[in-house]
């Protein structure tokens, strides 16, 4: 294999574009029980991860989305204990999550044991030792099934997954949502990964259609992965703590320092920042 097409943008969404790679080696190529799994080195972005011919995750830009994910949500709850994340294979969230000294506890639930251990074995430094972690908790499961039968709370709920699509298509659901409500502690935030506005708008609309009865903060921020192609990439952002998302920015930046966080992307300017959200965005989410 010379070239890796991605295939994001052609086929299912028919977008008559996409985006190539140059391949310097073919690392591991197989199928599991649920997707295709693809791991290759390129010259530009170091190794990359696909799950059926699309783009999960590399080395070179992993930052921009996982410091965005985790780092916005827990330092604006300012008092988060319990994290759970829901898909994030690679390890990524749950690196980022677990630099936070006050989390006590980060369950992770994923459906594929293999990309795991693959991702384990391939690209460790995704991980950086996060799975070895006592406050960590490792569950293969149905993340659906786990969130509609789980009695447990938590300050923070991340879905990490892939596009709706195959194997991700039921985390973008109304009774998921619904099941993310009840298992947030009051005030908690649910952010879940929602695409690249520009190519899925509909991703945008759907969720925002869908969270927006159910919390009384539902809206966007934005980080900008240079793989996940198409401009700014969304992360939905739902909690019953409106006052959460007007943290000033000096109080983030007192946050940011107690943590301790070293970040490529992640700072508390960006933070405040990453809620305006540009023109064609919010009119996606009001198109009268």
């Amino acid at each position: 294999m010379k070239w890796f097409d991605e295939a994001l943008y052609v086929g299912v969404h028919n977008k008559g574009y996409n985006q190539r790679f140059e391949v310097s080696k073919v690392v591991f190529q197989d199928k599991t029980d649920f997707q295709e799994i693809l791991i290759f080195d390129t010259p530009a972005f170091g190794r990359v991860l696909a799950l059926d011919g699309i783009v999960q995750t590399t080395e070179g830009d992993e930052f921009a989305y996982h410091e965005m994910m985790a780092h916005v949500p827990i330092l604006a709850h300012g008092s988060v204990s319990r994290v759970l994340i829901v898909g994030g294979g690679d390890g990524g969230i749950l690196r980022e999550v677990l630099r936070h000294k006050s989390v006590q506890t980060a369950v992770m639930v994923e459906l594929d044991r293999t990309v795991i251990d693959l991702c384990h074995e391939y690209m460790p430094g995704l991980s950086d030792g996060a799975f070895d972690d006592p406050r960590s908790e490792l569950i293969i499961a149905d993340g659906v099934k786990f969130m509609a039968e789980t009695a447990e709370k938590f300050d923070v709920i991340l879905i990490d997954s892939t596009d709706p699509i195959g194997p991700g298509e039921v985390l973008f659901t109304d009774s998921f949502y619904a099941d993310c409500k009840r298992c947030l502690t009051p005030g908690g935030v649910l952010v879940t990964q929602n695409g690249v506005p520009f190519f899925q708008p509909e991703e945008v609309r759907r969720t925002s259609q869908r969270l927006s009865p159910l919390f009384a903060d539902a809206g966007f921020f934005l980080t900008v992965v240079p793989t996940y192609v198409g401009g700014f990439m969304t992360l939905s952002w739902a909690t019953d703590n409106g006052e959460l998302r007007k943290i000033s920015e000096s109080e983030l930046s007192a946050r940011f320092q107690k943590a301790g966080l070293k970040t490529r992307y992640y700072n508390p300017a960006v933070h405040v920042g990453a809620f305006a959200l540009p023109g064609f965005i919010t009119k996606l989410l009001c198109p009268e």
